[in-house]
């Protein structure tokens, strides 16, 4: 890794995001998230995450037609939005972003989605750290398809400090996505790229 992505701490939002712009355009796929203070590289997707965000957007097309799932919008995350996240896919009215720039205000989001990778630190990043940022932002609910557990998580209902109602499932039950998205999820097809 580069000096900037092991730089522990970039505490002003405007100078991680010319960072993230300048590593951007010198490392092709390069993609940076600023939570908790600390710039973290997030690895690029394979071919089994980028078919689950397939399917998924599939589904919210088909269900609420007015909706789209952004596979590339980072918004605006955590107390006094000081944070960067890039979630997997991000759930919001189709025109929610136009002319938002790459880091938007997350107010529009209805849920975002989070695919685990195989890196070493998917763990810390994707169970802990970002749902708690995606909690104390208020986004309504927040998605995790864990392929390494082979459980899909739906974090719902945050009081600003974490979600209060977490309810995971294995891949192949269904699970229903409430209020503002309002989907029921048959997760069978997960099984085919939980590798």
């Amino acid at each position: 890794m580069t000096a900037l992505a092991d730089r522990p701490h970039i505490t002003v939002p405007e100078h991680f995001e010319e960072a993230a712009r300048i590593r951007a355009r010198l490392e092709e796929g390069t993609r940076l998230e600023l939570i908790d203070g600390k710039v973290k590289s997030k690895p690029m997707p394979d071919g089994d995450h980028g078919r689950i965000i397939q399917w998924l957007t599939r589904i919210c097309m088909q269900h609420r037609p007015e909706l789209w799932l952004d596979p590339s919008q980072g918004i605006k995350v955590q107390s006094y939005r000081d944070g960067r996240a890039r979630p997997d896919g991000t759930l919001a009215h189709m025109d929610a972003f136009v002319g938002k720039g790459e880091w938007a205000d997350p107010d529009p989001v209805l849920m975002v989605v989070e695919v685990t990778s195989h890196d070493s630190d998917t763990d810390q990043r994707d169970r802990v750290e970002k749902p708690r940022a995606y909690a104390e932002t208020g986004l309504p609910l927040s998605l995790l398809i864990d392929r390494t557990s082979g459980q899909v998580s739906l974090y719902s209902e945050p009081d600003g400090d974490r979600y209060e109602n977490v309810r995971t499932v294995p891949f192949g039950k269904s699970l229903h996505l409430p209020d503002p998205v309002g989907i029921t999820l048959d997760t069978e097809a997960l099984k085919d790229w939980a590798h």
